[in-house]
């Protein structure tokens, strides 16, 4: 759980905040009662992979799924009914493009 600080409490007891941050504690800085900055501790490892192994890959794109070209018109169809269709003219006001 996050404790909640002002602006002017980190500017004045930086060091001591820090103190605290490096032993664990988070805080949420505040300007005139809004919150602005979240002050955390940092993490040196991520949880998450960083590469992937080659076989990894190979088996992940090696049975792609066969296109779908009606399921692509659908998928377009539906974009269009939300977003309203594409506006397909030259932005700079040119024919022909």
């Amino acid at each position: 759980m996050s404790v909640e600080i002002q602006q002017s409490e980190l500017r004045n007891e930086n060091a001591a905040v820090m103190r605290r941050v490096a032993a664990g504690e988070s805080f949420i800085v505040t300007v005139n009662g809004r919150p602005v900055a979240d002050v955390v501790p940092h993490r040196r490892e991520s949880s998450r992979r960083r590469f992937v192994p080659v076989a990894d890959l190979i088996e992940a794109f090696s049975d792609p799924a066969p296109p779908n070209p009606a399921r692509w018109r659908a998928d377009l169809a539906a974009a269009n009914d939300s977003f309203g269709p594409d506006d397909m003219r030259d932005p700079f006001g040119r024919d022909g493009i």
